[in-house]
């Protein structure tokens, strides 16, 4: 399917140059989104800075935030998009690997697929 030749330098870094653009356009526009209804239904609410209220509890976990997403709630759509944020470079380190497997650089394989690896645990591990 893939072919040695068809993956050159360039080409590779033009696929993550695109895989980045096209990431945080995602997570751009998910979090316009979310902040857009979050405003058209809470807007007009007085604020009160003088206690700190972090995100609801809910929004902490992967499923609170597909939760909220899914029921159209503008801050667990928000936090999709930053979702989508953090992805973005994980998703460059794991086509790293692939592109390196592909033209059979296999130190930087093994060194993309541990960095995938750190940040895989690092963004679920401490979850469970």
């Amino acid at each position: 399917m893939f072919q040695m030749q068809d993956w050159t330098d360039q080409k590779v870094e033009t696929i993550i140059g695109n895989l980045l653009r096209a990431g945080v356009s995602l997570a751009a526009v998910v979090v316009l989104l979310g902040g857009t209804i979050f405003l058209v239904r809470h807007g007009l609410e007085p604020a009160n800075y003088r206690v700190f209220v972090g995100e609801p509890s809910d929004l902490r976990h992967w499923s609170g935030i597909a939760w909220s997403s899914f029921h159209l709630r503008g801050r667990g759509i928000i936090q999709l998009g930053l979702v989508f944020l953090l992805a973005t470079p994980v998703t460059r380190v794991a086509f790293a690997a692939f592109a390196f497997a592909m033209e059979r650089d296999w130190l930087y394989v093994a060194v993309s697929i541990f960095v995938f690896l750190i940040l895989i645990y690092s963004m679920v591990g401490f979850n469970f």
